[in-house]
């Protein structure tokens, strides 16, 4: 479990943000990617974490992982297929940014058809939109009128941007949010986007796995980057 030790390579974010926990380097994780079990929520312990290539999963108990392969989503690099492009040119649909952080969240954690539950957690809820007030969270909403049909919300340190979960209540509402969120990313100056794990759907969309040691390496980089997150919305069908 993470020790109770403020670690030497926490990055230095004010003593409110503090944590006194500590984690093992991410090499010592098993080979599906877990590393530590315990600890908090609180947004030094997230900050901790995600500077060093660490994420959780779990509540009860609260799991944290670092898997070999991550996988990212080259900036730059994601794939719009032809039907998403024309679904794109239509009007209709407006993109905001940090407008409704937590009900994205929400909205994530909410049961589907074919995924009855997620680990979300009312913790994780919580967790994380303090992390948004504090300006370490970002979200993509998608709009039709005044419905919210689809988001991603992640967390975000320097130039790094960690893709944490999305939804759709509407067809292509999750790509149309990843999509705008990779090229808000560009326009503010980010340097990595992180999805975690490689799933179908991310794979169609251009992410690809990279050996950890290349992650922490680009990650390093990332978080002592200067970006600032462009909250002005869009607009599809321009």
């Amino acid at each position: 479990m993470p020790s109770e030790k403020r670690g030497s390579n926490e990055p230095q974010r004010g003593s409110h943000l503090s944590t006194r926990y500590r984690f093992p380097h991410p090499d010592a994780a098993d080979e599906d990617g877990l590393l530590a079990v315990g600890g908090d929520l609180k947004p030094g312990t997230l900050l901790l974490a995600y500077g060093n290539g660490i994420f959780p999963w779990t509540t009860n108990p609260i799991t944290w992982w670092s898997p070999d392969p991550r996988t990212i989503i080259p900036l730059g690099g994601v794939h719009v297929s032809r039907s998403l492009a024309r679904f794109l040119r239509r009007p209709g649909l407006t993109v905001t940014f940090d407008r409704a952080f937590r009900r994205v969240m929400e909205e994530c954690a909410r049961p589907r058809p074919g995924r009855e539950e997620t680990w979300i957690s009312p913790r994780f809820i919580t967790g994380y939109t303090q992390l948004h007030e504090l300006g370490y969270g970002h979200s993509a909403e998608v709009w039709r009128d005044e419905a919210l049909v689809g988001g991603i919300y992640g967390v975000s340190i320097g130039g790094f941007y960690a893709g944490e979960s999305m939804f759709s209540a509407e067809d292509n509402a999750s790509r149309v949010a990843l999509v705008f969120m990779e090229r808000r990313l560009r326009e503010s100056g980010y340097a990595l986007f992180d999805v975690q794990f490689l799933t179908p759907h991310l794979q169609s969309m251009g992410a690809v796995e990279i050996t950890r040691a290349e992650y922490l390496d680009r990650l390093r980089s990332a978080v002592a980057a200067s970006a600032a997150f462009r909250t002005d919305p869009l607009t599809t069908g321009r």
